[in-house]
């Protein structure tokens, strides 16, 4: 448990969308509120690149439309639609959005 927010820590994770499993931006948003992030939605051109860069909180990345691929710790994280990534506060780590862009809900908790 973290000792400032009560909550668990997260660690670095992709959760892959099961392919029965529907895809509606209010349930997902839902989802993330009731893990404890407050969300908003991000768009990104195609191919939309970000340097090397980290946050000071925990996010939680959830895409709903295009693709965007993060890269951390050399390692490269291609999400697609439904798809999740939990995203430890500190993490280095770079992004390039897909030839049609990228929309995602961004989730943050301190």
């Amino acid at each position: 448990m973290s000792s400032t927010s009560g909550r668990e820590a997260i660690v670095l994770e992709v959760r892959r969308r099961a392919a029965t499993e529907p895809l509606r931006e209010d349930d997902l948003r839902a989802r993330l509120a009731a893990d404890g992030f407050t969300s908003f939605v991000w768009e990104d051109a195609p191919g939309a690149d970000y340097p090397p860069h980290s946050h000071d909180e925990d996010e939680s990345i959830w895409i709903v439309g295009g693709e965007i691929s993060f890269g951390i710790d050399g390692d490269e994280h291609l999400l697609r639609p439904g798809d999740r990534l939990m995203l430890p506060a500190g993490t280095v780590h770079t992004a390039h959005a897909g030839p049609a862009g990228a929309r995602y809900l961004i989730g943050e908790r301190s």
